[in-house]
């Protein structure tokens, strides 16, 4: 079973201003092709050549020996998953049953956004900051490098990648900027209440 590289859920320029074409051509098209690339390479004639993406992934967390499997099948993973965390014109609040878990969990919106963008401002170097849900409460995490919550047993209900390459074209260093862009204009919140489920 070859690992194939998704399509975008929406065309490159509909999240423009807030993430260009440009970015997404080399996020999407470059990095996020790399790592299914390398992936197939990697699990050719092997044990896992036949598994899932989800299968590879646990199969190898904290295998030193394998490591680059699993870097690349949960980089394959997370940017699926990122991409979907997104959509033109969304942002601003949530509805539905997230918005009361929000509520209830963190006190308010403003209070959850507030911990969600400093634990993306605060992972150091390469990584990624998700709102999971965890003994059903909603927490907020980050992981270095290519780990994903999947691999832990954590259930993931949106990420922001924040590694430099998901935004520096567009905001260079200001970390901050592309995050208040994430929260105000792209967050889904639909694709965020369909995992609750």
């Amino acid at each position: 079973m070859t690992i194939a590289l998704p399509n975008l859920p929406y065309d490159k320029k509909a999240l423009e201003p807030h993430i260009s074409s440009r970015t997404l051509d080399f996020h999407h098209g470059k990095h996020h092709n790399a790592y299914v690339t390398n992936l197939n390479k990697l699990i050719e004639e092997t044990d896992l050549a036949n598994k899932s993406l989800e299968d590879i992934i646990k199969e190898t967390v904290n295998d030193a020996d394998r490591a680059g499997i699993f870097n690349n099948a949960a980089q394959v993973w997370n940017h699926t998953f990122y991409w979907q965390s997104m959509k033109p014109n969304g942002g601003g609040l949530p509805s539905g049953d997230i918005a009361e878990k929000i509520n209830a969990d963190f006190g308010s919106h403003e209070d959850f956004i507030s911990q969600f963008k400093n634990a993306a401002l605060t992972q150091f170097g390469s990584g990624w900051a998700w709102l999971v849900l965890k003994n059903n409460k909603l927490e907020i995490i980050k992981t270095a490098n290519a780990d994903t919550p999947i691999a832990h047993g954590i259930k993931p209900l949106v990420t922001v990648d924040v590694w430099e390459h998901a935004y520096y074209l567009d905001y260079q260093n200001a970390r901050g900027d592309y995050l208040d862009s994430f929260f105000k204009h792209l967050i889904n919140w639909e694709f965020v209440n369909s995992n609750l489920v």
